[in-house]
């Protein structure tokens, strides 16, 4: 077996949440070991909106918290980050989405995040090529996008993080095995992996959802928010079945990313035609012009989903020093800083900015050990 490495903590899983808690523990000092499979998870396929969703008061902490974290380091990021505070544009569809717009308000006001409800004239002003009847919409100027990928690949090189490449094959108290054989030590170790976690935890946790992304040529600028049709929660939330909703994000390569499906369950990476002609046909029907634009590539990720929709972030029960940064679905980018910011806090003993009670696992843990142990595995 190679020797052992040590560490004040490992980190498995090179995502944009993995890379964040790294980075958030290295910065305060720890000596950090991150394990990448140098896999093409969530992180590489998602679309990079930074965006404030309410559609419960903990998702709505989290979310504004770690917004206001990443706007702390905008101007540190890398060019090739493609930071951009754009804002998001939630557009209604009638009389009752507004409706819905103006209790969007009242929630984002209340944590003290801003927002502006638009007329129907206002919306079709600030975005022309939307298609026209549309009954108005809310502006949250807060909310920007970024190229996730890249900014995994920021946060990993800060000084204090020492990557690994391998496959952690299996874990017990202190100690990671990779698939290599390398066996490595740490008091604490984060499990960050998503969907992989399971297998290494012997859980449960996590349900796939798959969604289909396409992307435009370039072209002279078309729209100038992330554009959402306020009918996306319901599809994001959906608890079984296929949806598709309106999400099209400006590129700042002049780019259009297209978004978006979920389809339970599913981990073939292949592209589903209908879904992915459903997706493309609502996109057209509120940017009409979008018929006129090529697509040049279109693409499948996984999103990592808990039972009750919320991020596990704290220790594991029953496994003193394991601690889990999992189940992000489809705002791991957004959450990352302010979940590494938890997982840290949590780490060192102290009280996070934020009440992390409504994201412990022990809410969802029924398992009284972990599985893979190091001596099972060898």
């Amino acid at each position: 077996m190679a020797a052992t490495r040590g560490a004040d903590v490992i980190v498995i899983g090179a995502g944009i949440i993995g890379t964040a808690c790294a980075w958030r523990l290295a910065r305060e000092g720890l000596r950090i070991v991150l394990v990448d499979n140098l896999g093409n998870g969530a992180t590489q396929a998602g679309m990079g909106h930074l965006v404030c969703i309410d559609d419960n008061p903990a998702e709505l902490a989290l979310s504004g918290y770690s917004l206001g974290l990443w706007r702390e380091v905008a101007d540190r990021l890398p060019d090739d980050c493609a930071w951009r505070g754009c804002g998001t544009l939630w557009l209604a569809d009638n009389a009752d989405e507004m409706a819905a717009a103006t209790e969007k308000q009242r929630r984002l006001s209340h944590s003290h995040l801003a927002s502006e409800l638009l007329t129907a004239s206002q919306v079709a002003q600030l975005e022309p090529a939307l298609r026209t009847g549309l009954a108005g919409g809310l502006r949250v100027t807060g909310d920007g996008i970024l190229y996730a990928p890249a900014a995994a690949r920021w946060l990993a090189s800060a000084p204090g993080i020492t990557r690994v490449v391998g496959e952690a094959a299996a874990l017990d108290r202190e100690n990671v095995l990779l698939s290599s054989g390398e066996r490595l030590t740490a008091p604490n170790i984060v499990v960050a992996n998503g969907l992989s976690a399971d297998a290494l935890l012997g859980s449960q946790f996590l349900r796939a959802k798959k969604g289909h992304l396409a992307i435009t040529d370039r072209y002279p600028p078309l729209v100038r928010h992330q554009l959402v049709e306020l009918g996306y929660g319901a599809s994001a939330h959906a608890a079984s079945g296929t949806s598709v909703a309106f999400n099209l994000q400006p590129r700042p390569t002049g780019q259009l990313l297209i978004g978006s499906s979920r389809q339970f369950d599913s981990l073939d990476p292949a592209l589903d035609g209908d879904v992915l002609s459903a997706m493309l046909a609502r996109a057209r029907s509120w940017v009409p012009s979008l018929a006129a634009l090529t697509i040049i590539r279109c693409w499948t990720g996984f999103r990592a989903a808990t039972a009750d929709g919320l991020p596990l972030l704290g220790p594991y029960p029953d496994h003193p020093g394991v601690w889990l940064a999992l189940g992000h679905e489809g705002l791991g980018v957004t959450t990352a800083l302010g979940s590494a910011a938890i997982i840290a806090a949590q780490i060192r003993r102290q009280r996070p900015e934020i009440d992390d009670t409504p994201f412990l696992p022990a809410r969802l843990c029924t398992t009284t050990g972990i599985s893979h142990r190091i001596e099972e595995a060898q």
